[in-house]
């Protein structure tokens, strides 16, 4: 009887030290935004308006993440309506045909810098799916009477051609390198 209260402690220690918080992506204070070269003199930048964002955390660091984000791609913003409307069509994103872009993590590495990590994913944009490696800042933990919330900063650069977004395939108009970059802050569920 000893052993077995002995082994139910040990048990109920252990599940307890690897449960999972969930933590929901806070719009209000967060942002998806993107930047591409222009005419190879400028960048035009934009960002998307309508996305949603989960987070499973094991502990307080980021070891293990898991993130999830699903973006509407109708609400594309670049403050340019008809370049927008441009940008939603077949040219290049195919709203009608593919409304979501989606990433799912795979894993996260340690850099060996603190607070500074790798989040290994599959992106998919269109009817591709490729991996993609964002560098990720993480901001740390805010504890408050609203609630306690994480903020990770995530840099990635794609090849649009990859995801069939190949309108001026010469990229002499529009480069071909954009780059993402996402101020996510994550709310405890």
């Amino acid at each position: 009887m000893k052993k077995t209260l002995i082994l139910l402690t040990i048990a109920l220690i252990s599940i307890g030290s690897f449960a999972q918080t969930h933590w929901k992506i806070d719009p209000s204070h967060s942002s998806l935004n993107f930047d591409i070269a222009h005419s190879g003199i400028s960048f035009v930048n934009g960002k998307f308006i309508d996305y949603t964002g989960d987070a499973i955390t094991h502990g307080e660091e980021l070891d293990n993440v898991k993130i999830d984000f699903t973006v509407q791609v109708a609400s594309i913003n670049t403050n340019i309506e008809m370049r927008d409307n441009h940008l939603r069509s077949a040219d290049f994103f195919e709203v009608e045909t593919y409304p979501t872009m989606t990433f799912e993590s795979t894993k996260i590495l340690a850099t060996g810098k603190p607070d500074y990590y790798l989040l290994h994913g599959k992106l998919t944009i269109k009817d591709v799916t490729k991996d993609v490696i964002f560098d990720v800042y993480y901001g740390g933990t805010s504890k408050t009477e609203e609630g306690e919330k994480i903020g990770i900063e995530a840099k990635t650069t794609l090849n649009r051609f990859d995801y069939n977004i190949d309108f001026d395939p010469g990229a002499l108009g529009i480069g071909k390198d954009v780059t993402i970059t996402v101020h996510a802050q994550f709310e405890k569920q």
